[in-house]
This record gives C-alpha cells, structure tokens and sequence, in this order.
C-alpha cells in the first residue's frame, strides 16, 4: 500500500532477483496509477528472468554491439509531449539492443549495426531507444540512454526524461481524480 501512496518508482537496478512477493506490490501500484520510470540497465535490464517485470516495463536489454560506440538517436514523429520540438542527436555510449513489446510506443529509435559482429549480417534494423506504455492506469516511460554521465549533457536527453518523468507521475493524479480502479483490469488467470 505504501507503494500505491507514490506519484512515480524509478528502480535503480542492475541483472538483479526479484521475487514475487517484491514484484507483486510495485506491479499493482503501477497498475493504480503511479508511474514508473527509469533509464538504462536499471529499469530495463534489472530483472533478466522475471517475465512479469519485462511484460511490465516494455521490454528487456540483450545486447550493446562494440561497448561504447557513437550512434544516432531518431526522434519519431509522435503526437506525444515528451519528444514533441527535438530533433536527432547523435551520443557516444552504449548502443542497446532490446527486445521490446510490441504494444509500446516509440519515441526514440537506433540503426543497427553500428559495430562488427555476428548480428550484422542481418539487415539494418531499427531499434527502439525511449518509449512509453501503459500498465493498467499506470504509465511507463523508459529510455536506454545513460549508460555514461556524458549523454546528460546533450539537451534533448536530460529534457527528454523530465517529460518522460512528468507524464508518468501525471497518470497518478488522473487516477485518483476519475476515481479508477485497477481491478477494472483483473483476470481470473493472473499474470503472477
């Protein structure tokens, strides 16, 4: 219940174990309303085993071809206020390569490959690097940046995680304003 109190959760976690009895709570809060944010292997590469989480948060690392490399950030076109005005911009980090859920919705993409390896004798392909989903009444922001502080001194990235933040904790008000209930989503075959 302390969860469900908050406006936002950003994990700062890293190839950790999260039991059902940690996940459950941040899952339902989510699902409440309060939103949850977070960049990097600390949302999205946090709990490599835990399906539920990853189903949660929109998607799961895999790999980052050539370690640090320089790469390009497309901005898409999107009706959403987090992205709306910037325009590419290129950083130098860690180039994630994600599996993501299809239902996300992309803000932010990445050509692969950058770098040699066995993953280029596929074709390019673009992968997503800042999205946003929803989780019940929750919202879910995520971005891949941030590997190194370096990135933070790029306008559109500092700036593009406080609307990213900002629209996730918005979802927590609306919530308890329309007095919605996370039960409208229950399913008598559980995901936990």
């Amino acid at each position: 219940e302390k969860l469900k109190s908050l406006h936002l959760i950003v994990p700062i976690w890293t190839m950790g174990q999260i039991t059902a009895e940690q996940r459950k709570p941040v899952i339902e809060a989510v699902a409440s309303g309060v939103g949850l944010c977070g960049c990097h292997g600390g949302m999205c590469d946090a709990f490599r085993n835990d399906v539920d989480w990853q189903f949660m948060t929109g998607g799961q690392w895999v790999s980052h071809p050539g370690g640090g490399v320089e790469y390009t950030v497309n901005i898409c076109n999107s009706s959403s206020p987090i992205v709306d005005g910037m325009l590419d911009f290129k950083v130098v980090s860690e180039q994630y390569y994600v599996h993501v859920d299809p239902c996300v919705e992309v803000l932010a993409t990445t050509r692969f490959p950058v770098a040699p390896g066995y993953h280029a004798s596929n074709k390019q392909v673009d992968v997503p690097v800042t999205w946003t989903k929803r989780w019940g009444y929750g919202r879910v922001f995520y971005t891949s940046l941030g590997h190194v502080a370096s990135v933070f001194g790029i306008p559109e990235v500092p700036e593009m995680m406080r609307r990213g933040f900002l629209w996730a904790a918005q979802g927590k008000d609306i919530a308890v304003e329309k007095k919605l209930d996370p039960a409208d989503f229950k399913d008598p075959s559980k995901i936990f």
